[in-house]
């Protein structure tokens, strides 16, 4: 997968603080929002803050403090929503055939209501 990542995506852009955004938790390397069109109950999304499209391209490229900031970032914020207990489904899409909308690297934290089965089955 090409890692060509473009800098006026609207997560870009809301890093850069041209748009607003309904903050969670934002740490030195990781910003976490509501989504803006929620799908469940609980909806936010966890970005670092660095220019990586998807989490392979993150994985691969993001220094060691980065991924250890994100990955406790997604922990803290999943305490601060209290989901552990109940439940909750962490996404992240990467590329055309996984439809990832914005090319940013983002999970979805969701919860609050069941969430179905992770994929349907072929028809």
């Amino acid at each position: 997968m090409a890692h060509t990542y473009d800098p006026e995506n609207i997560f870009a852009k809301i890093l850069r603080g041209e748009l607003p955004n309904k903050t969670v938790l934002e740490t030195a390397h990781t910003l976490a929002f509501h989504d803006i069109y929620p799908q469940a109950p609980v909806h936010v999304l966890v970005i670092p803050k660095g220019p990586y499209v998807s989490y392979d391209h993150f994985a691969a490229a993001a220094t060691d403090a980065e991924v250890l900031d994100y990955t406790r970032t997604i922990a803290k914020v999943c305490e601060m929503l209290e989901v552990g207990e109940k439940g909750f489904r962490l996404i992240s899409n990467a590329g055309e055939l996984g439809v990832q909308e914005v090319p940013h690297l983002h999970v979805h934290i969701l919860s609050g209501r069941p969430l179905g089965r992770m994929l349907n089955p072929p028809a």
